[in-house]
């Protein structure tokens, strides 16, 4: 076997079977991810590889900087091509690191590049997929349709005007590209930038926000708007799940105290985080939509850096918060009452797998399969082990077969190969069961269609499109 082979990662015969015969060929329904729609809505063709494969991916960003590579190189004015080599002098050393693979992934699919990046290729490599990015097969959407993409659901927040996402669907090229609703800045109360935010989402919603309930409606208002363009999924990205009790007297005063910039207690922030999720998971639930929570994330660690370049620059990490309780109240208060939406966790903390995996147990309540997901192994944990530790722990504690699969999670028109990695990595563990006597030889038809509904079926279904 050879690096990247077609049989990569596959290391049974039945593996190889699974993955050639029923994954390989699945659409993709990218259901949560950070594309650009203007460059769809544009179908932009970048000027050159750095353009596509470098801007704006904090992964690799990380990685040169661990390699000793000054930040004019990451994020700052060095010509394209120079900010190319020093990727090409770094991915050597990322060797058993994700970025190795998905690095030479990322090559091969679209490109057809098989050549090992190093600085000694550098040139060719750059020179080649440059030359192929001019053309209309390498534009933004001819790449999509190479990758068979059939759904993407972009992250957008309320204030977005969704014209982008209007211009996609009047052109009908074949492939939806979806807004999903995530409301974080208008939860962030503690934020010294929340005043400015309300201002902006009073100016977009067209409601003065001046009171707790203006701000309820004007969401509300966003809400019923991105329902009618198409969105089906909310998403949020927290530390973890607020579920303070609160009153309605507490949270207008609260609110009041924000607008008139007095100082909040860490209890005011607390029960207004609380209230805003309850609000916004029942906007969900009355919508049948989707509810995601990425849990988990340190974020923001290097105060100077952060000054410097802003948020989602490569300078979060795993943390470690309280997860179980406040997720079982929150989830336990809507389910009370019947309204807890369809809802994806995503964990950070591979120490919490199986807290996550049994807790979603606790409330899928047969009305529809898999109605509480333990999502993909995500950000740090988005390789190998993580995707296995995942799978493992949902396998053991619930139902595999009813998983909604693989997301990119990414900022990259070039990232849809982790959908093929994620594949072979399924594929590979059921192979293993089978041929390690772990499950039979005789039900492959199954196991067969087993894979194509986590890969694809699941997903199409669970959201409706």
């Amino acid at each position: 076997m050879s690096f990247l082979d077609e049989n990569f990662l596959l290391e049974t015969r039945t593996a190889k079977t699974l993955y050639h015969e029923h994954a390989k060929h699945m659409p993709i329904i990218d259901y949560h991810c950070h594309l650009n729609a203007q460059d769809i809505a544009n179908d932009r063709k970048f000027e050159n590889l750095t353009q596509i494969w470098l801007e704006g991916d904090h992964y690799k960003w990380r990685a040169m900087r661990t390699n000793g590579i000054p930040e004019r190189f990451c994020t700052g004015d060095a010509p394209d091509f120079e900010k190319f080599e020093k990727w090409a002098q770094t991915v050597p050393y990322t060797m058993r690191n994700p970025l190795y693979h998905w690095t030479h992934m990322e090559l091969k699919r679209p490109f057809g590049i098989e050549t090992i990046l190093k600085p000694e290729t550098a040139t060719e490599i750059y020179d080649t997929a440059t030359s192929m990015l001019q053309t209309d097969a390498f534009s933004v959407r001819g790449i999509l349709k190479q990758m068979n993409v059939e759904v993407i659901c972009t992250t957008d927040d309320p204030i977005d005007t969704l014209e982008h996402h209007q211009k996609i669907a009047e052109d009908n090229f074949g492939l939806k590209v979806l807004p999903t609703f995530r409301a974080d800045k208008a939860m962030a109360i503690e934020d010294a930038n929340f005043l400015t935010y309300l201002e902006k989402l009073g100016a977009t919603s067209g409601i003065t926000i001046a009171s707790f309930q203006d701000l309820q409606d004007a969401l509300k208002q966003r809400h019923d708007f991105f329902h009618e363009n198409g969105c089906r999924l909310s998403d949020h990205g927290l530390e973890t799940i607020y579920a303070e009790d609160f009153t309605g007297e507490e949270i207008n005063g609260i609110f009041r105290k924000a607008l008139h910039g007095q100082e909040l207690t860490k209890a005011d922030v607390l029960k207004f985080k609380s209230a805003m999720l309850v609000f916004l998971a029942l906007l969900d639930h009355s919508k049948d939509w989707t509810q995601q929570f990425h849990l988990g994330a340190l974020r923001n660690n290097n105060t100077r850096m952060m000054r410097e370049l802003g948020a989602d620059t490569g300078f979060d990490s795993i943390g470690d918060f309280d997860v179980a309780r406040p997720l079982s109240r929150f989830m336990d208060k809507l389910d009370n009452s019947d309204q807890l939406a369809k809802t994806i966790l995503y964990n950070l903390n591979p120490s919490q797998n199986e807290l996550y995996a049994t807790m979603i147990g606790n409330f899928n309540d047969g009305s529809t399969p898999g109605k509480i997901q333990y999502g993909s192994a995500w950000w740090f944990l988005d390789q190998k082990e993580g995707m296995e530790r995942q799978m493992n722990a949902l396998s053991n504690m619930g139902l595999l077969s009813r998983f909604v699969g693989m997301l990119t999670d990414s900022r990259s028109f070039l990232s849809y190969p982790r959908h093929e990695y994620f594949r072979r990595i399924l594929c590979n563990m059921l192979g293993n069961d089978v041929e390690g006597g772990q499950l039979p030889a005789s039900e492959m038809k199954w196991l067969g269609q087993m894979v194509e509904n986590i890969c694809y079926h699941n997903a199409k279904s669970f959201f409706n499109f």
